[in-house]
C-alpha cells in the first residue's frame, strides 16, 4: 500500500529556529462538536454565577430565604472561585472552538476553581442540608466536575495531536 508522504514546509519558530511542521492540519470533526456542546454546556454554568452574583430575584425565585443567606454569604474567595470554574470553563470552550492552545491552560484553572468551589459547598459548609440537596446533588456535582475534568483532557490531547496551536 502507497502512503502518500506529507508535505512539509519549513517554519520559524518564536525563538528563530526552523522547523519542519505539516503545512496544514485537517481539524478532527470532533473538535466542532465537543466544542459546541461545551459551549452550551458551560454557557448554562456562567448564566447560573451571573444570575445569581446579580441577585436577580426572578431567576433566584425558588430558594428559600435561608438558601438566599448562605448563597449571598459564600466567602470573598468561594465567589471569587465559583465565577473562574464557571467563566473559565465557558471561556475555555471558546478557544477550543477557536483551536487555541490557550484552552488547556483556562480550563486547567477552571477545574482547579471548580474543585475550591465544590470544598466550599460541601466540606467547609453545610450547602448540602441547607440547599436541601441529596444524593443527587452530589451526583450532579459529580457530573460537573467529571465534564470539566474530560474538557481538561480532551484540549491537553488536541494539544499534543497538534490540533490546538
Amino acid at each position: 500500500m502507497y502512503a502518500a508522504p506529507l508535505d512539509f514546509a519549513p517554519r520559524r519558530t518564536l525563538l528563530g529556529h526552523v522547523t519542519t511542521t505539516p503545512e496544514s492540519r485537517k481539524t478532527p470533526w470532533h473538535v466542532s462538536v465537543v466544542g459546541i456542546v461545551a459551549v452550551l454546556w458551560n454557557a448554562m454554568g456562567a448564566l447560573d454565577f451571573t444570575m445569581t452574583a446579580m441577585k436577580n430575584t426572578a431567576y433566584l425565585k425558588a430558594l428559600t430565604p435561608e438558601q438566599l443567606d448562605y448563597v449571598f454569604g459564600f466567602p470573598l474567595w468561594a465567589k471569587a472561585a465559583w465565577g473562574v470554574a464557571t467563566w473559565g470553563s465557558l471561556i475555555g470552550s471558546f478557544l477550543l472552538l477557536a483551536r487555541s492552545g490557550l484552552a488547556r491552560h483556562v480550563f486547567l484553572l477552571s477545574a482547579i476553581a471548580m474543585l475550591l468551589t465544590m470544598l466550599e459547598n460541601f466540606v467547609l459548609t453545610d450547602g448540602l442540608k441547607i440547599m436541601h440537596g441529596g444524593a443527587g446533588a452530589i451526583v450532579f456535582a459529580a457530573v460537573i466536575v467529571l465534564i470539566g475534568f474530560l474538557l481538561l483532557w480532551y484540549a491537553y490531547a488536541m494539544y499534543r495531536r497538534g490540533v490546538l496551536r
